[in-house]
C-alpha cells in the first residue's frame, strides 16, 4: 500500500486546524460583542506550577549581575582563605572542592535554567495566539465595516441618481416652459 504524504508538515497543519478553530470561537465572540485583549502574562503566570515559579525565580537570580559579582566575591574569599597561611586550609590548591562545588552548582543550574527557557517559549506561544486572534478580529471588523461603508456609499449613490433623475425631469419642465410648449 502507498501512503499519500501531504505537502504539509503535521505541524503546519496542526496550527491551521487551530487557526481555523480560534477563528470560529472569534466570529462568535464578536457576534456577543465579548472582548478579545487579554494580558497574556498573567495567563501565563496563572498556569504555573510551584516548581516552575521557583526555577522562574532561579533563573531570574542566577542570571543577574548582582549574582555574577556575589558570586566572584565567595570564589575569591575561597580562593584567598585556601591560599594565606594563616589559618588551616581545607582545600589546598588546585581547589579540587571548590571545582566539586562548581560542577554541582552547574549540573542544578543548567537544567533549571532550560525549563525556565522553555517556559519562556511557552509564553511566546500564549502571546503569539493571542496576536493572532486580536489581529484576525481587527481583520474581520475592518472587513465588516468596509462591506458597510460600500452598502451606505451604495445607498448614497443610487439617492444621488435619483435625485438627478428629478432634477433632469424639472430641468427639462422648465426648459419646455420657456419654448412655450407644454410641460411632459
Amino acid at each position: 500500500m502507498s501512503k499519500v504524504l501531504s505537502a504539509e508538515p503535521p505541524e503546519v497543519l496542526a496550527w491551521q486546524k487551530k487557526a481555523a478553530r480560534i477563528e470560529k470561537e472569534l466570529q462568535e465572540k464578536i457576534r456577543r460583542g465579548e472582548r478579545v485583549s487579554k494580558n497574556t502574562h498573567v495567563i501565563h503566570l496563572e498556569q504555573l506550577t510551584f516548581g516552575q515559579r521557583v526555577s522562574d525565580k532561579l533563573a531570574d537570580v542566577a542570571g543577574s549581575w548582582r549574582f555574577i559579582f556575589a558570586f566572584g566575591v565567595v570564589l575569591g574569599v575561597w580562593v584567598l582563605l585556601n591560599t594565606v597561611a594563616l589559618i588551616h586550609h581545607w582545600d589546598k590548591y588546585p581547589y579540587i572542592l571548590l571545582n566539586l562545588f562548581l560542577s554541582m552548582l552547574a549540573a542544578i543550574q543548567a537544567p533549571v535554567i532550560m525549563m525556565s527557557q522553555n517556559r519562556q517559549e511557552d509564553r511566546d506561544r500564549v502571546r503569539a495566539e493571542h496576536d493572532f486572534e486580536v489581529n484576525l478580529k481587527a481583520e474581520l471588523e475592518i472587513q465588516q465595516l468596509s462591506k458597510k461603508l460600500d452598502g451606505l456609499r451604495e445607498g448614497q449613490w443610487e439617492e444621488l441618481l435619483a435625485i438627478q433623475k428629478q432634477q433632469i425631469t424639472l430641468l427639462e419642465a422648465q426648459l419646455a416652459l420657456l419654448q412655450g410648449g407644454k410641460p411632459t
